[in-house]
């Protein structure tokens, strides 16, 4: 990973959702490569136990990434922080699951507010500097549900379709202007969205735990659960100097499951 170490020194990233799961384990990776991150979560406190390790490379704000003044404070403070933003990995996520005929309105619009304008309003906060400095890196945390569908989370495959629509959109208008973007689409993947959605399958149905984790994994042609240290490493890999030419593109990491 020289390539990578090389070019991260002291690039500023800025991870949504970056406290805890897949965004923490890109936070910690991009840290051991010579970065100097923004963590942006809800919850204060959880950032802060995290920042208080790296006194001073990280840096921790809070903000709720659906409201459009809520994310330029946060920019703000961050670049005043470490200065403008070279990378942003948007991680921040919600699913939902329900039967199509019992996903309402409110559901469908909860998750399009943080999967999609979420993603949209970070991507807008920092690309004016990105175009200005004539280099960038925007990797953006979709879904193999992004790509394909599942039965009972149509919302979530409504709104992770999207972000990938808008990924590749993107990237022709950014196809001149030294920022690629990209889209990570994993699949079950070690994270509270997996925790959720199997304590949620496990009180509608009564199955145990581990036949429910055994399901998800089988999703995957290798049979197991993706590791967050595997978007991490990608993370990374996108975020080198010598991955310029990779842009509008979806990268599944799922063993196998979905094929292009």
């Amino acid at each position: 990973m020289t390539n990578s170490i090389k070019s991260l020194e002291n690039q500023h990233a800025l991870v949504t959702g970056g406290g805890r799961g897949i965004g923490l384990e890109i936070t910690l990776q991009l840290l051991n490569q010579g970065a100097k991150v923004t963590i942006l979560g809800r919850n204060q406190k959880t950032l802060d136990t995290i920042t208080q390790n790296y006194p001073n490379n990280c840096f921790a704000v809070s903000a709720d990434i659906t409201n459009e003044k809520s994310v330029q404070k946060a920019i703000q403070s961050a670049t005043a922080q470490f200065g403008p933003i070279d990378i942003l990995v948007n991680n921040a996520g919600q699913a939902e699951s329900a039967p199509f005929l019992k996903t309402d309105v409110a559901m469908l619009q909860r998750l399009l507010d943080v999967n999609l304008i979420g993603t949209m309003l970070c991507i807008q906060a920092v690309l004016p500097e990105m175009i200005k400095n004539n280099w960038g890196r925007i990797i953006n945390i979709a879904s193999t549900a992004g790509l394909t569908g599942y039965a009972y989370v149509s919302a979530y495959c409504a709104t992770k379709h999207a972000v990938v629509g808008m990924t590749r959109a993107l990237a022709l208008e950014l196809a001149k202007k030294g920022v690629t973007v990209n889209a990570i689409c994993p699949g079950f993947t070690e994270s509270d969205i997996l925790k959720n959605s199997i304590a949620n399958v496990m009180l509608k149905t009564g199955r145990s735990e581990a036949d429910i984790r055994n399901e998800f994994a089988t999703n995957n042609p290798q049979g197991r659960i993706i590791q967050p240290i595997e978007i991490a490493n990608t993370v990374l890999w996108l975020c080198s100097e010598n991955s310029g030419s990779i842009h509008g593109q979806t990268i599944p990491i799922s063993g196998g499951e979905i094929l292009q």
